[in-house]
């Protein structure tokens, strides 16, 4: 199976019109996956393209239109350019002997930001060098740096492979585990997994797939069985597992049958400490017992789908948070990857992100703190209402 899109690297190309950026996407895929001409704006779209980067792993690349395309549709175009960096992991900069100027400098402020590590191509070298001064203000801004032209540098993959080594992130050096790292090997491990109206016909969702496989890799003895065979599965074993994975949506079921002296979580908190950050989602629900009669509550999905007649994130969360709060919330919905204002809300909760990349959900967050709104996400607000917070990330 191919590595899923959210888990692979996501290295995204800025740069003006005419920089270079497709062909060199292009000679570092061996294919043509973006359209080059000399004509400016020809990148309108961002394309993207899934390759094996070896050493690095798993990358997406993404080419991005110029930030100074000046065709019709630019505004719109740079629009969806810029939305390319919340979900960014390494930054490419490309451009010319002739430098950078303002168009990439608010990129790069956007990347420090985010702290989101960058590299910076000049790219042409076969027509011109950039000049000392050129060079020079450039390495004000970063170390990796790139001479290169992707006309006729055959080195341009070396090159290109060992700075985005060189950038990457913590998690993509050591590979991070959802839950194999919180048991010993040879461990016995339930997890709970409700065949109600959210589960795909004949298959489990992708969390529980993921975790599963995890567990495997881990060494450990997984049993998964549904919430009505939960008790049973307990008193089968001979000794007590070290720990119960539950769906969200049991928590209060799951918590009432599990002994107090067996750790419990959930899938959607476990993916909260795999793409996200576990401590301000923690701090962030706190707000539910915060807020007030009118008070707006944004519920953030970073994929669509259909929503069900019992829909966790429009149906189920909604109801615990007016019973938890006793309030009258406006409660609202955003789904995709665009992360919209987020000033006229008192709470923002994330899903479980098991479709999107952990810089994405960084990002959001980053954003979420620097408009000082507190953001948590689905397992750890639901864990929050039902009052088993700390039970459920005890563990963690």
């Amino acid at each position: 199976m191919q590595t899923l899109k959210s888990d692979r690297i996501h290295i995204s190309f800025f740069g003006k019109t005419n920089t270079g950026k497709s062909s060199l996407i292009n000679k570092i895929t061996g294919q043509d996956v973006s359209i080059v001409s000399d004509i400016a704006g020809t990148t309108t779209d961002v394309v993207e393209k899934s390759m094996e980067l070896l050493p690095v792993g798993a990358v997406r690349l993404l080419d991005t239109a110029g930030l100074d395309d000046s065709t019709e549709l630019s505004a719109s175009r740079i629009e969806k350019a810029i939305k390319v960096i919340n979900r960014t992991d390494i930054g490419v900069i490309v451009c010319d002997y002739n430098g950078i100027d303002d168009y990439e400098k608010n990129i790069i402020k956007q990347f420090d930001e985010l702290n989101i590590p960058y590299l910076i191509i000049v790219n042409k070298t076969d027509i011109n060098n950039a000049d000392e001064t050129v060079m020079s203000d450039l390495y004000t801004l970063t170390p990796h740096i790139i001479l290169t032209s992707a006309l006729n540098d055959k080195d341009i993959i070396y090159k290109f492979k060992s700075e985005i080594v060189k950038l990457l992130p913590e998690e993509f050096v050591n590979s991070p585990k959802i839950a194999g790292d919180l048991v010993s090997s040879g461990s016995t491990v339930i997890l709970v997994v409700p065949i109600d109206k959210e589960a795909p016909k004949g298959r489990l969702i992708l969390p529980q797939v993921q975790t599963i496989r995890d567990l495997l890799d881990s060494n450990c003895l997984t049993y998964v069985v549904k919430e009505t065979e939960l008790k049973q599965a307990i008193e089968n074993l001979k000794e007590p597992p070290a720990l119960v994975i539950t769906d969200s949506q049991a928590f209060k079921q799951v918590s009432e049958i599990v002994p107090d002296d067996i750790p419990l979580t959930s899938f959607s908190i476990l993916f909260a400490k795999l793409k996200g950050d576990i401590s301000a989602f923690k701090d962030g629900a706190k707000a539910i017992s915060e807020l007030h009669d009118g008070d707006k509550v944004l519920i953030l999905e970073s994929c669509t789908h259909h929503a069900i007649e019992d829909d966790i994130g429009k149906v189920k969360i909604p109801n615990l948070l007016k019973k938890k709060t006793g309030k009258n919330l406006i409660i609202e919905h955003y789904s995709g990857h665009d992360f919209p204002d987020i000033s006229e809300y008192k709470l923002v909760i994330h899903c479980g992100a098991c479709m999107t990349n952990r810089r994405e959900v960084l990002s959001r967050i980053i954003k979420a703190n620097n408009s000082n709104i507190p953001i948590t996400n689905y397992g750890i607000a639901i864990s929050y209402c039902l009052g088993i917070l700390d039970r459920a990330t005890k563990i963690l």
